[in-house]
């Protein structure tokens, strides 16, 4: 699998709410150094991100989902991948840009984490 192909696998894994209820699952996923601006501009760490998760939109198995579209990667260098897309989630659209690296690590602990995600409100 391709590093893009590994990032647009784990962005999805991210939407999934098995995932986003499961403080161990979204863990993995995460950089150690992951920050998010949000749509609402909030900035976000991983560690807010992680535990405000499991009551964000999109983490209720019988509520309302992310339809992602467009969603496109490109490799920035071996080790970085830029992906984007567009989502919406209970009527409301946002432009997507996720930064995921490499990182290094003992067997389990390595692989592609999520770095900087933000959203932008489209009207």
């Amino acid at each position: 699998m391709t590093g893009v192909e590994e990032a647009i696998a784990g962005e999805l894994r991210l939407v999934d709410p098995g995932v986003r209820t499961s403080r161990e699952r979204a863990e993995r996923l995460l950089d150690p150094d992951f920050v998010e601006v949000g749509a609402s501009g909030r900035r976000w760490t991983r560690e807010e991100m992680l535990a405000e998760l499991p009551a964000m939109e999109g983490a209720a198995p019988d509520g309302p989902r992310y339809e992602i579209s467009g969603m496109r990667g490109v490799q920035l260098a071996p080790d970085l991948v830029h992906l984007t897309y567009e989502t919406v989630i209970d009527g409301r659209r946002a432009r997507r840009s996720s930064l995921w690296r490499r990182t290094p690590g003992p067997a389990g602990d390595a692989g592609w984490r999520m770095y900087h995600h933000q959203a932008t409100p489209v009207p």
